[in-house]
């Protein structure tokens, strides 16, 4: 027992003796015998350790308290992983050289040794229990902070003796001799108790500091005092009556009493601000009868603990007697006795600490490489077993499952009792191709992309006159001039040069015309299917459905309850699929819990018996899913009785009088009429997205060949005006042979009626003023293309020395020189070359092959 000087006194547990046991040497003995040196060499630094880890517990050499429960976790952790590969046990092929001795805490006389494994972990995890009640009795309960923490060590003690309790407390006893009784499991149980009202004092002493009210410090206190009562009736029975000192028994006692009063002072301060005087004065003097009478047997008993017995006592006679009086003066009431007083309410602030994952050793890697061969293929025949049973369990509810679908289906149910209430829904499928179509925007949004259209198209031909236009302007000025000039006019006609042009600009438009017309049959669609499509815009979709009529004649009229009992069966039959599902899910869970690898382990039996018993664990969920499946068959049974009530239609007797519409056809056909506005606006939506990728890549082509233009009429405008000069100075008598020597146009000069052929002259690169060719772009407005000179070959005084200049124009055929050679070279001059396909000229990429189609469909990017 131990105290603490300023508050009320706790107690805590002091640790269990042992001996000193050597575990190196017996177990190495057995990796070599069992196994091989080779495994026993590969573990030598696990058995050091275990065997440093059980010297370490055996010294107690006095560490912290928290290094102390460290240390005791580790060892606990290591003995689990010793259980599941070292049978200890008196059994000749086991570990039988190890024996483990441990005292009682309490009688210290009392001992036990045997050779088993569980003796040691029961003892480990006492003595853990023991060092968190150690912990929680050394923090400074006099702060909030100190009896917060003194209340979480008590929690982690009461919360080691539980998990003692559950786990090892009976295993230590099975089959040797008798264990000590502080591993018993009525002890443990006890000092389970104990440890949790010492939890709660902390939290009423925190509870009392904050200042909370007297209702909510009474049900705190009454708790404690019923974990004390607790404790104090297992102090009192067998095996634990003779085995504690008077002092346990007289402190848990005393305790017991102390908190009971404590609530009956607390409670009845709560019952006079209600001004129910007559309870409050029974309560109180429940309270102070508790008190005298555990003061009897109080002798011997720490003085600190009587001193707040003494002062509790006179609180609750002071507040009794100003009761009493109050009573007698004002409210006059009859007190009831104190055994017809209802039981004090109760709050529990605290629960044992779950050690589960405290104490796991799943994740610790000592032995890892160490499973017994025998172990390990008794353990592969069990989990096939397991897996059997799960896979043969897994199949009957999947097809149960896949029955009461294809059941339903043939009876058109539930979507039957969802017309006749107008609910129906559609099926999965259909339901998610309407959300695509109504997520697209739907019926509604085609308008729009037809507008369009409509506004691409007027773009595109916008684009194609204004091109024209620059075309024809340019020809019209080159045919003034020659009409001016005659034939002092030598450049190229303009038809000439612009002919593939002109060709491509004549297939633009061609393409523009096939494509308004398949605007114009898309539109049409539109419009001959709205009706159809206007479907596809209800919200919900459901409301489209037609419901069931209602019987037009009925015998007795109970076709409503029977509508009502089918819809409960229905919804019977849903609540055992989920069962089904849930069933199956704990199969496999209890499969991944089921851990039998330290039984085979240990047992010395026949393995076939233990995986009998072993798998009997499934029985029970097998029994759950034939039931399940056999309510569903008298479900479905009872549903198709029914429903020969409801639906005769579905059954066709003639002889019965209720006259239900079926609603098989009319949802079949409303399901059809959806499908088919789905697709006809599916293939609408194609055709138009064909239209706007086209106009967008024509678009795309006539700004190409725009801009070819443009650079065709600026070029031929600067041409122009250096020839105009030219013909000029020759009408106003400048020197004709300076301007042969020098001009760019040979062929001004070339021999007709009045004049003669001028003689051939060779290059003279001396020449004192050479003049620059009639036509030489600017260099700000070169381009790759135009690196050569727009037509004809080079003039005269660029000819290789030696050789006579060439006359203009040239002899050769056009075709190998032909006129603008780098405007040929552009995508759309190629023939070859990539350009935006006409609607019906040449079948689309992204349209399957024509088929045969009807009158007032044509080609193009309407898609059929």
């Amino acid at each position: 027992m131990a105290s603490s000087a300023l508050s009320n006194l706790m107690l805590a547990i002091h640790e269990k003796k042992t001996s000193s046991v050597d575990l190196y040497r017996p177990l190495r003995n057995y990796i070599t015998f069992t196994y091989s040196e080779r495994e026993a060499q590969l573990l030598e630094d696990d058995l050091e350790t275990l065997n440093q880890l059980r010297s370490d517990v055996e010294r107690v050499p006095d560490p912290s308290p928290s290094a102390r429960r460290d240390l005791l976790i580790s060892y606990y952790k290591a003995l689990c992983l010793v259980e599941t590969r070292f049978p200890i046990s008196p059994e000749k092929h086991h570990v039988n050289a190890v024996s483990f001795l441990w005292h009682d805490t309490f009688k210290q006389k009392q001992k036990a040794t045997q050779q088993n494994i569980h003796l040691e972990k029961a003892a480990v995890l006492f003595n853990l229990a023991a060092t968190y009640s150690q912990i929680g009795l050394g923090h400074d309960r006099t702060t909030v902070d100190g009896r917060r923490q003194a209340s979480h060590a008590f929690i982690g003690a009461a919360g080691a003796f539980a998990y003692l309790r559950d786990d090892e407390s009976t295993k230590a006893s099975i089959g040797q001799s008798s264990t000590t009784v502080d591993v018993s499991v009525e002890c443990v149980g006890m000092l389970e108790r104990l440890m949790l009202a010492q939890a709660q004092e902390c939290v009423f002493e925190n509870t009392i500091a904050k200042g909370s009210t007297p209702g909510v410090c009474a049900k705190i206190a009454r708790q404690v005092g019923i974990y004390y009562e607790e404790a104090l009736a297992a102090l009192t029975a067998p095996p634990l009556k003779d085995h504690f000192e008077k002092g346990w028994i007289s402190h848990v006692q005393m305790k017991a009493a102390l908190f009971y009063s404590e609530a009956c002072y607390r409670y009845g301060m709560e019952l006079h601000e209600k001004e129910e005087i007559a309870e409050e004065i029974a309560r109180l003097r429940s309270g102070s009868s508790r008190l005298a009478e555990a003061k009897k047997s109080s002798r011997g008993a720490p003085a600190q603990l009587i001193e707040a017995m003494n002062k509790l006592e006179a609180s609750i006679s002071c507040n009794l007697d100003r009761a009493v009086k109050e009573n007698d003066r004002v409210y006059l009431m009859r007190v009831p006795s104190p055994a017809s007083l209802s039981p004090l309410p109760t709050f529990s602030m605290v629960k044992p600490m779950n050690m589960t994952e405290i104490l796991d050793a799943s994740k610790e890697k000592m032995f890892a490489i160490l499973v017994p061969d025998s172990s390990a293929k008794a353990l592969s025949r069990y989990t096939e077993m397991v897996d059997d049973v799960i896979r043969t369990q897994a199949e009957r509810l999947q097809q149960a499952s896949e029955l009461t679908r294809v059941r339903l289906k043939e009876m058109d149910l539930p979507d039957s009792i969802l017309a006749v209430d107008g609910h129906s829904t559609l099926p999965a499928d259909l339901r998610e191709d309407v959300e695509a179509v109504q997520i697209s925007g739907g019926p509604a949004s085609l308008e729009a992309e037809l507008q369009q259209l409509r506004d691409l198209k007027r773009v595109n031909q916008e684009l194609l006159v204004h091109t024209e236009e620059l075309l024809q302007k340019e020809a019209t000025e080159d045919t003034q001039f020659r009409s001016q000039f005659g034939t002092r006019w030598t450049r190229p006609q303009s038809s000439t040069l612009t002919k593939n042009l002109q060709d491509r600009l004549n297939r633009f438009a061609a393409n523009l015309k096939q494509a308004g017309e398949s605007d114009v049959k898309i539109e049409r669609s539109v419009r001959e299917n709205s009706a159809l499509m206007s479907i596809l815009d209800r919200r919900p979709i459901e409301s489209a459905i037609p419901s069931l009529a209602k019987p037009m004649m009925s015998l007795d009229a109970t076709e409503d309850a029977i509508v009502g009992t089918l819809k409960q069966s229905l919804r019977q039959l849903e609540n055992l699929g989920a069962q089904r599902a849930g069933l199956e899910d704990m199969l496999k869970e209890m499969k991944r819990k089921d851990d039998i690898l330290p039984k085979l382990m240990t047992i010395t039996g026949s393995y076939e018996d233990m995986f009998r018993k072993e798998i009997s664990k499934y029985d029970h969920i097998c029994e759950d899913i034939s039931q399940n499946i056999e309510v569903q068959e008298q479900l479905l049974r009872q549903i198709q009785v029914h429903l020969f009530y409801v639906f005769p239609c579905s059954f066709a007797p003639t002889y019965l009088f209720y006259v239900f519409p079926c609603s098989s056809a009319s949802r079949e056909k409303c399901y059809n009429q959806i499908q088919a506005a789905i697709s006809k606006y599916r293939e609408i939506k194609e055709n138009v997205n064909e239209g706007l990728k086209f106009y967008v890549t024509l678009q795309d082509a006539i700004t190409n060949v725009k801009q070819q233009c443009s650079d065709f009429v600026m070029t031929r405008s600067i041409q122009c005006r250096e020839m105009i000069e030219d013909v000029q100075r020759q009408m106003s008598g400048l020197s004709f042979q300076d301007r042969r020597n020098s001009g760019p146009y040979p062929s001004v000069h070339q021999p007709t009626a009045t004049s003669s052929p001028p003689p051939q002259e060779t290059h003279n690169p001396s020449h004192p003023h050479p003049q620059a060719p009639y036509y030489r772009p600017p260099e700000q407005v070169s381009r790759p293309g135009y690196s050569m000179p727009p037509y004809g070959p080079p003039p005269p005084y660029q000819a290789p020395h030696g050789q006579a200049p060439q006359p203009y124009p040239p002899q050769a055929p056009q075709q190998q020189q032909p006129p603008y050679p780098s405007w040929q070279q552009g995508s759309y001059y190629d023939p070859q070359a990539q350009q935006p396909r006409p609607p019906y000229s040449a079948p689309n990429p992204y349209l399957p092959p024509p088929q045969p189609q009807p009158p007032h469909q044509g080609g193009g990017y309407y898609r059929h």
